[in-house]
């Protein structure tokens, strides 16, 4: 049966969380505190936190510094996978993957649709790997961000989730999924 096994040994990753928005500011960002709060409740360290506007060189280039810093396992963003101009996230962020993780847009829209219904299809929600990295990028919705976490990351990036989770590919934690 797939879940927690609470006997297993928690293993915190270090996460960084990117907000990409044209409007937000560390006082109006709702959905990178979320997401913040969100790991650091779960256990997770918090290993950066940056916002950047909607430009694909922009975001580019934090993801990748990100991505090349041996001190971060797992990026989170959130903002620009929806069809507005300046939603640029999959343009900017697809081209740096190594490899495309299919199944997370798949759950990822089968817990969206459960809160927001046919609404989830203006999501281009996706995630990868940068080298060892593994990206997911969200909506910038804070309820976007909430299924994201609460339904899909949080028990994916779950040392203890059986019968294996993706902290188990993280390269210093490889031995989980021996």
């Amino acid at each position: 049966m797939p879940g927690i096994d609470e006997s297993l040994t928690f293993y915190p990753l270090r996460i960084a969380v990117l907000t990409i928005s044209d409007t937000r500011n560390e006082e109006t960002d709702k959905s990178g505190l979320l997401l913040s709060d969100r790991l650091t409740s779960a256990g997770h360290h918090l290993a950066g936190k940056a916002i950047v506007k909607d430009d694909v060189e922009v975001i580019r280039e934090q993801v990748r510094g990100w991505a090349e810093d041996p001190a971060i396992d797992v990026i989170i963003s959130t903002g620009g996978t929806g069809f507005a101009p300046r939603d640029v996230t999959p343009e900017a962020v697809r081209p740096l993957f190594r490899r495309e993780m299919d199944g997370f847009s798949v759950l990822f829209h089968q817990a969206s649709y459960g809160t927001v219904g046919l609404s989830t299809l203006q999501s281009r929600a996706f995630a990868g790997q940068i080298e060892d990295t593994f990206v997911f990028c969200l909506p910038g919705s804070t309820g976007a961000c909430r299924d994201g976490w609460d339904l899909v990351l949080k028990y994916e990036l779950d040392s203890r989730y059986r019968p294996c989770s993706l902290a188990g590919q993280v390269p210093r934690l490889r031995h989980l999924c021996a």
